[in-house]
């Protein structure tokens, strides 16, 4: 008896060294694409990866470009044992807070190639790491990095799914039919005034004519960017108030819905 509570407590003792030494890592990654300096962040937990691969998740920022929100959901998702890497979709240090500005540098992506390009790679330098399985990755974006994630999908990544926090609608195109294996977790705010009702009917008549397989789900009461603590702040800074908004009991559904939703598609493959 005496044996065994001394290795017990040896045991007990050694899970104790390892939590002590565990943490996460976070990296600023430098690349390129298409002639643009880009750098993204990436975020890991040590002691999750020496045990081996895990699943990826590719983070895509809000208009506002790789900030601080950004980086933050990434070393979530390294805390809950994924890889993460928060893409930079506009160049090296470009970041704002000014809702015309941001419109401009968004404005350049929305419906063309290059908006699942940019993302993509980040996607390669997510699995560049060699700390990710390759068979379980996916991508989550907020607003515009909804909209991105979308079309990401659409563009045949290997992604087995991905989650879109109060992003714009991107249809599905013709090309997508039968050809996307992501399934899509779409989280709304039932009170989001960018979003048209006749857009979200258009979107979803999309994806079931693709056949994509997707949730939606509404917060209600729940406007734009409702997972931004800061989005309030910047509402009034920007001329925005009624059209973004923080909401907590949305963002924390929300977050928690995604990690429901990953454990279905991680565990699948």
């Amino acid at each position: 008896m005496k044996t065994f509570q001394r290795l017990a407590v040896s045991a007990a003792a050694l899970l104790a060294a390892n939590a002590a030494f565990a943490k996460v890592v976070t990296k600023s990654v430098v690349y390129e694409h298409a002639g643009t300096k880009l750098e993204g962040f990436l975020a890991y937990d040590d002691a999750t990866t020496a045990k081996g691969k895990r699943p990826g998740v590719l983070v895509i920022p809000e208009w506002w470009g790789l900030n601080a929100f950004a980086k933050g959901r990434a070393e979530q998702l390294a805390a809950m044992g994924h890889v993460a890497f928060a893409v930079d979709m506009y160049g090296q240090g470009v970041v704002t807070e000014d809702p015309k500005k941001a419109g401009e540098l968004a404005g350049q992506f929305y419906g063309k190639p290059l908006m699942a390009e940019r993302a993509n790679a980040g996607l390669e330098q997510l699995l560049k790491t060699g700390l990710v399985d390759s068979k379980k990755v996916a991508a989550i974006g907020f607003c515009f990095g909804g909209s991105t994630a979308q079309a990401l999908a659409y563009s045949g990544a290997p992604l087995v799914g991905i989650v879109s926090f109060h992003g714009g609608p991107v249809n599905a195109p013709a090309s997508a039919a039968g050809t996307v294996k992501a399934k899509f977790l779409l989280l709304n705010g039932a009170a989001d005034p960018t979003v048209k009702p006749e857009a979200r009917a258009a979107f979803e008549k999309s994806l079931e004519d693709a056949k994509i397989d997707y949730q939606s789900v509404d917060y209600a009461g729940a406007v734009h960017a409702f997972t931004n603590p800061d989005a309030d702040r910047l509402a009034a800074a920007g001329g925005m108030k009624g059209m973004i908004g923080y909401n907590e009991p949305a963002a924390r559904r929300s977050w928690k819905a995604m990690q429901v939703f990953f454990e279905e598609i991680f565990a699948g493959h």
